[in-house]
């Protein structure tokens, strides 16, 4: 008896080839319909729902950081730590991905190897992007083309806080990592210009946070290409990673402290 045909298995790569253009332009599309992209159709279905709903935009809400098991705190946390970790496996997908090409984070720039440097500009550019970023958002809500963004609707318990951080700096790691650094470096190994692939990058960063309406896109698109560019002229996405986690932050924990306590603060 014959056995039956196998399926051809793609040839290793000899170490220190580069992979074929046709593999990283499939595993691009792999990476990002597995994440990022995926949650931009998402977001824009989400957009669609609300500006059909009879409801203008700003007397609607988006729950950034909710409950997911109200009044059972136990399973609560347990629940958003899970959510927090599944949230960080496309990035470690992508860093498998680059150790198969010969590459690795740290050719992104993602180590410990700048460690002053990258803190002092992380920080500095969540001051200037964190504080424009919020009066953009109030600007972008009274205009009406924003929903209110519930940045936190937890329950008031001893892991609330830490929960949060843990969301913002989840959030930096994988949109830092995959829309600044992998995508830009793909796309540079593709032989994309600069220019055309920070508009690409950009425009993703921008397409998932459409759920928030168009003031969170633009936000987000002007963001994306600030970052963007940083990424492409130093090389490192770490201070990208410190800046975002550090905007998330102030905004979840800030938000926590305050919704209700001001009146400046839209809230649902």
């Amino acid at each position: 008896m014959t056995s039956p045909a196998q399926p051809a298995v793609p040839p290793a790569l000899p170490a220190g080839a580069a992979p074929p253009r046709r593999w990283l332009g499939q595993e691009v599309w792999l990476v990002f319909a597995l994440s990022l992209g995926t949650s931009g159709l998402r977001a824009l279905l989400h957009l669609l729902d609300d500006l059909t709903s009879g409801t203008a935009l700003q007397n609607q809400a988006a729950v950034l950081n909710g409950s997911q098991a109200p009044g059972r705190p136990w399973l609560d946390l347990a629940l958003q730590l899970t959510s927090i970790a599944a949230g960080l496996v496309p990035v470690l997908l992508a860093a498998h991905l680059l150790v198969r090409s010969g590459e690795s984070l740290r050719t992104l720039g993602l180590d410990a190897g700048q460690p002053r440097k990258d803190l002092v500009r992380g920080v500095l550019l969540a001051a200037v992007v964190g504080g424009t970023g919020l009066a953009f958002y109030l600007a972008a809500h009274a205009a009406g083309a924003n929903l209110v963004v519930v940045a936190e609707d937890l329950p008031a318990v001893w892991w609330r806080i830490p929960v949060l951080v843990l969301s913002a700096a989840q959030n930096a790691i994988l949109e830092e990592v995959l829309v600044a650094g992998y995508l830009l470096h793909r796309l540079r190994q593709l032989g994309w210009s600069d220019n055309r692939a920070l508009l690409v990058s950009a425009l993703l960063r921008g397409s998932y946070h459409l759920y928030q309406g168009f003031g969170g896109f633009a936000g987000n698109l002007a963001m994306g290409l600030l970052f963007g560019r940083l990424y492409q002229r130093w090389g490192r996405v770490t201070p990208l990673v410190v800046a975002h986690t550090l905007i998330d932050v102030v905004a979840f924990v800030g938000y926590a402290e305050l919704a209700g306590h001001v009146s400046w603060l839209p809230t649902a």
